[in-house]
């Protein structure tokens, strides 16, 4: 009887002492939540970040710089959650840019004009999201529907892969959709066209001579950009041609004939058109530089 009463105080005094301990942890959890809550107030944020900045300022270094990019994550978070709804753009993509203009306000920041650094930061935060949203938007903009039913697309073809073992064709992938097979073609054909190319970008002729591709589009009005002289100089160049040659060139470019076309109206080959034709560019070429070649026969 003895033994079960001292059992029963022991077990007491240990149950006494974990209500201690946890009333202790208690309130030592409350006390860090109120320390946390005062700390991350915007009162003492903008005093620890206005710290900071000074400590940076005279001893740069990384591990500052981070302390105060942690300090003021919620720009950068307030900024990304009002454009990621107004672009195709992730959140994480933003998210990082951001943090970008972020360093960059830090680094340029200047403590003796007396301005707020969160009212600093928020324009080179915002900045830095719209140009990187402006260098990858498209030059030609795709209506928002076709953009969802590609990205929508582009996941189902890897799921039906997975399924079928094989390539999906266009009528699976549409009917997955949900759109017919014509609505598909469009939004295919709306996606390829809304890239284009640079009119700087370099070509080869058959010439081996490297051209940019603004050089080989066709004014729809040639003799416009031409002086008379200029006009004078073709004339005569094209009638040191020879007759059969002359009427490829004006079949092709002032009638706009296929090759194939040509051959059939002159009766010769399309590999003789062809041939034909880069040897009177090539000729034309030559009598316009003042080089001349012999007259035809």
């Amino acid at each position: 009887m003895g033994d079960s009463k001292a059992n029963l105080k022991a077990n007491t005094s240990k149950v006494g002492y974990l209500a201690i301990d946890c009333d202790e942890i208690a309130t030592q959890l409350s006390f860090n939540i109120i320390m946390i809550n005062t700390l991350t107030s915007p009162r003492c944020l903008k005093q620890s970040s206005l710290e900071l900045l000074q400590e940076y300022k005279q001893f740069p270094c990384q591990s500052i710089r981070n302390q105060i990019v942690q300090l003021n994550m919620g720009l950068v978070r307030q900024e990304v959650h009002h454009w990621v709804k107004k672009c195709p753009e992730s959140y994480d993509d933003l998210f990082q840019i951001g943090c970008i203009g972020l360093i960059q306000a830090i680094e340029r920041f200047d403590l003796t004009k007396g301005c707020a650094f969160s009212s600093f930061a928020v324009p080179y935060i915002r900045g830095e999201i719209l140009h990187y949203l402006r260098d990858k938007s498209l030059l030609i903009r795709v209506p928002r529907r076709c953009s969802q039913l590609k990205q929508e697309a582009a996941k189902l073809v890897i799921l039906l892969q997975e399924k079928l073992h094989r390539k999906p064709t266009d009528l699976e992938i549409a009917n997955s959709l949900g759109i017919s097979i014509e609505k598909w073609n469009q939004v295919k054909l709306t996606v390829k066209n809304s890239s284009v190319l640079s009119l700087d970008i370099p070509l080869n002729d058959e010439f081996n001579e490297k051209h940019c591709l603004g050089e080989l589009i066709v004014d729809s009005n040639p003799n416009a950009s031409m002086s008379q002289e200029e006009k004078i100089d073709l004339e005569m160049a094209l009638l040191k041609l020879k007759a059969e040659n002359r009427d490829i060139l004006e079949l092709v470019f002032f009638k706009n004939l296929t090759y194939k076309e040509v051959a059939k109206q002159m009766n010769i080959s399309v590999m003789t058109v062809s041939r034909r034709l880069k040897q009177s560019l090539r000729d034309l070429k030559i009598m316009l530089n003042n080089y001349e070649i012999p007259e035809p026969h």
